[in-house]
Formats: structure tokens, C-alpha cells, sequence
């Protein structure tokens, strides 16, 4: 059956940090009159834009970029309905010109709000639709407290969601509780009935044998991703130069820049909330004591070196764990919620393992599948079809929600490598990661080195006068 052009064209493009998917946003808006919107989170924030890793004046080539540098540092990230309300206007703006709008960025949270028609409770009917566009956090100023005091009322009223995330964890958290002042229902029964739901559904089919949803997401627009993929050690050799690169580039001066502003705010009597907004920044939390060191003087340079190579491992570590977290986003979630939709055909994964064929690999056939797309000229083949790494990804996994079901969540908390995991095959899963077994082997050695100097010490040493290392040094 021939197929009619797009009237409402949208191109998303995502993937984990540092494949690729600017200069891929950049190159399809030349092509086809695109302007290009963020969808990250952090890159909302004016300034700083090494720590939020912004493209340049010079990689934009000229090409418009929307909501990038829009908010202040004293502002908190924007809630989801935000976002879409915001990014929905400025699609309408970007079409009203007769050009393309191009969705590009991390935050997959934002993403699958945006491309999703009822991905928000607020078009489910579960909450006043006044909440889309405003931050509930006015309407209710509990929701303004610190992270401590939003998970105590959460164990109060919804003891089951409170449990699942980490203590830190201030989005989640917060989310849960607004759910529960907005709809008076615990966020863990209105997940469960969707569950029950889900697993309740035989998964009729159409006329082609797809599956037909009659209750899923639906799409808001007619839109083409791309997700840039690439393999994990491919990727992990160029973040853990991409932050050797940031520290060269002037990391620490954003991180000074951060710590005055949160010292000049307190001197106020306004403390920042660190576990929230641009406060969280990869980079900011590990370089803070080190920069402060520095600024306070008279530190021991050995010292300082041990805390500033701390400080740009657990950069390079957190990094790595932001990737596998947007990769198991668009590998579970959004994967399944297009299935739902039956709109697995519309996500196309580009393998940008090799940066040097970067062109050949990425940009070139997505400007063909871009092409077809917006032309009709020809049917878009199967996305499956394009790799044997396309077809295992673009799988959908049907038993995700039986294996994330509350009775298994049992939240472990690795104070090693700061992470948190929700089931027990999590954690199985991190205490075998490279990441976690190289710190442990690390501590270990710390924690064998002060017996061995007492053992070998001469003259009868007191082992009491032996310091024992400190977290920093672990």
C-alpha cells in the first residue's frame, strides 16, 4: 500500500553520551532545513558547558538550536510536563517556518514524554490537567523539601516506592509522592493495575499479523529515530578520553563556578539541594572536594594529586554507568513502548562503534532513511533487517515488567561505587562489573597495605600510630 508523506514530520535522535548524536542532529537539519531542539536535561542550564558537555558555536554550524543554555543555575530541572509543554510550542514555531523539528538528547525520560501521546498521568486522566504545564512543587511545598524529608512522608504513604529507590534518588522520589498528592492513590497500585493489565492482554493482532494494542501509547506525530549506537568497549575507550579531555578543557573552573554560587546562596540562608538539578552533573560531585582543596591552599601535593585522580576515576566510572543507563532505557522501555504503539518499524539503530566511519556508518544512511521518510519516495525497509546487533536490540523484552514486579525489588546500595540496583539479578549483574571488581581490588590493597608496613616495621612500631585509609583514599 503506497504511503503519503508526512504531514506532521518529526526526527528524534538518541542514544548513550558521547556516540555521535549532535553531529548527526547537525548534519540531517543541513540536509533538510532542520532546526534542532534539546532533550537534555542538563544542557537546559546557561553556561557551563563543559560540564554539561553543550555543542559548540562552531559544531552548530550555523543551524538553530532550541532550548539549550534556557534556565539559571538557581533554577530547579523542569518537570517532565514542562518540558513537553515547552518543546511542544517550539515544534509548532520550528513547523510554522516550513522546517523540520530534530528531538536530540540524553535525557530518553523527556524523549518518550514527548513522542507519546498518554506517557504522562496527566493525559491519563490520573491528575488535573492544570499539572501538565505548572511545577506541582508550588501547589504543594512539600514537594520543595530536601530529599530526606520527601522520602520519610513517601515510606509514610506509599512504603512500597519508597523502598524502590535510592535515598538520593530526589526525581523519583519526588515523583512519587506528587503522584500520591495529586491522584490520592500510592504510585505502587496505579503500577501494578498497569501491569495486571498488561499481562491480562492476549496482544490481539491487525490485518498484517502486528501486534494491535486497542488501549497502549499512540504516537503524537509522525516520527523517524535513530538511535546511535555504539559497542561498550568502543565506547567506553572514548568517554574515558571525552573526560580527560573535559578536565583539560577548564572542568574545574565550572566546578568553582558551581561551588561559589552554592557558598553564596548559603551565605544567604538558601542552601542549594544537591541531589537535584544541575547539582547531580557528572563531574560536580567528584571534582567538589578536590577544587575546594585547592581553593582552601596548603594541602600536601602527594595528596592532592591521590584526591584529583580519585576524583577523575569516579568521573570516568559515573559516566560509564550514565551510558548503560540511557542504553537500558531505549533497550526496555521505549523499545517496548513503541511496540505497544505499533511503531517498532519507526527506530532505526546506526552503529557508530568506529569513529572513523562515523559518515559511512551513521550519517549516510540515516540521510537516505530521513529522505524516504519525509519523500515517500520508497518503503522504509525493516528496521531489524539493517545489522545482527539491530535485530537482537530492537527485540522487545515482553518479560520486563515480570522481572521489575515489587516483589522483586530489593534495593542494594554499593557505597564503593555509589550505585543503587532494585532487584537481586541487578546486583548480581554490578558486583561482577569490571567497574565494581577494579575498586574493590583497589580498596583491598588499601586496606593490606598499613598490616604489611606494621608486620615489617622495625624497632617494634605501635600499630595504633599507622592511620588507617580514609574514604577519599579508597
Amino acid at each position: 500500500m503506497a504511503r503519503s508523506p508526512p504531514s506532521d514530520p518529526l526526527i528524534a535522535i538518541i542514544g548513550a553520551t558521547g556516540t555521535g548524536k549532535s553531529q548527526l542532529a547537525v548534519e540531517l537539519a543541513k540536509r533538510y532545513n532542520g532546526e534542532i531542539v534539546n532533550g537534555d536535561a542538563m544542557q537546559l542550564y546557561a553556561g557551563l558547558p563543559i560540564i554539561t558537555n553543550k555543542i559548540t558555536a562552531e559544531e552548530q554550524q550555523g543551524i538553530p538550536h532550541h532550548l539549550l543554555g534556557y534556565i539559571g543555575l538557581h533554577e530547579q530541572t523542569w518537570v517532565v510536563g514542562m518540558f513537553v509543554w515547552k518543546a511542544l510550542s517550539i515544534i509548532e514555531e520550528i513547523r510554522s517556518r516550513g522546517r523540520l523539528p530534530i528531538l536530540v538528547g540524553g535525557t530518553h525520560y523527556y524523549t518518550q514524554s514527548l513522542l507519546f501521546r498518554d506517557r504522562l498521568p496527566e493525559e491519563n486522566g490520573e491528575v488535573p490537567k492544570t499539572a501538565f504545564v505548572k511545577d506541582t512543587r508550588q501547589e504543594w511545598p512539600m514537594l520543595q523539601q530536601a530529599t530526606e524529608v520527601l522520602l520519610e512522608e513517601l515510606r509514610r504513604v506509599d512504603p512500597i516506592m519508597a523502598d524502590r529507590w535510592h535515598p538520593n534518588d530526589h526525581r523519583k522520589i519526588q515523583r512519587g509522592l506528587e503522584i500520591y498528592l495529586q491522584t490520592g492513590r500510592k504510585a505502587s497500585d496505579i503500577y501494578a493495575e498497569q501491569r495486571q493489565s498488561l499481562k491480562e492482554c492476549d496482544t490481539p493482532t491487525d490485518a498484517n499479523g502486528s501486534p494491535a494494542f486497542l488501549d497502549g501509547p499512540s504516537m503524537r506525530f509522525s516520527t523517524l529515530l535513530f538511535w546511535v549506537h555504539a559497542e561498550t568497549d568502543a565506547l567506553r575507550n572514548r568517554l574515558d578520553n571525552r573526560v580527560d579531555k573535559m578536565l583539560e578543557q577548564g572542568l574545574l573552573d565550572e566546578v568553582k563556578i558551581l561551588n561559589a554560587f552554592a557558598e553564596s546562596q548559603l551565605a544567604k540562608g538558601e542552601p542549594v539541594d544537591e541531589t537535584r538539578g544541575i547539582w547531580v552533573s557528572i563531574g560536580y560531585k567528584e571534582f567538589k572536594a578536590y577544587a575546594q582543596a585547592l581553593g582552601r591552599g596548603g594541602a600536601n601535593e602527594h595528596q592532592l594529586e591521590k584526591v584529583k585522580a580519585e576524583a577523575l576515576e569516579r568521573t570516568k566510572i559515573s559516566t560509564r554507568q550514565y551510558a548503560k543507563r540511557q542504553v537500558r532505557w531505549i533497550r526496555i522501555k521505549l523499545v517496548n513502548a513503541l511496540f505497544q504503539a505499533n511503531a517498532s518499524h519507526s527506530l532505526y539503530l546506526l552503529d557508530g562503534s568506529n569513529v572513523d566511519s562515523f559518515e559511512q556508518d551513521v550519517v549516510a544512511p540515516a540521510l537516505e532513511l530521513t529522505h524516504h521518510f519525509l519523500t515517500a519516495s520508497e518503503p522504509l525497509p525493516d528496521p531489524n533487517s539493517l545489522s545482527a546487533i539491530a535485530e537482537e536490540l530492537l527485540t522487545p523484552r515482553r518479560d520486563y515488567d515480570l522481572a521489575n514486579a515489587p516483589e522483586k525489588w530489593v534495593r542494594r546500595h554499593c557505597e564503593l561505587c555509589g550505585v543503587t540496583c532494585g532487584t537481586e539479578e541487578q546486583w548480581g549483574m554490578h558486583v561482577k562489573s569490571k567497574a565494581h571488581r577494579k575498586l574493590m581490588s583497589k580498596k583491598n590493597r588499601a586496606e593490606e597495605a598499613p598490616a604489611k608496613d606494621v608486620k615489617h616495621a622495625k624497632g617494634g612500631a605501635d600499630p595504633a600510630t599507622y592511620d588507617s585509609p580514609s574514604r577519599s583514599e579508597l
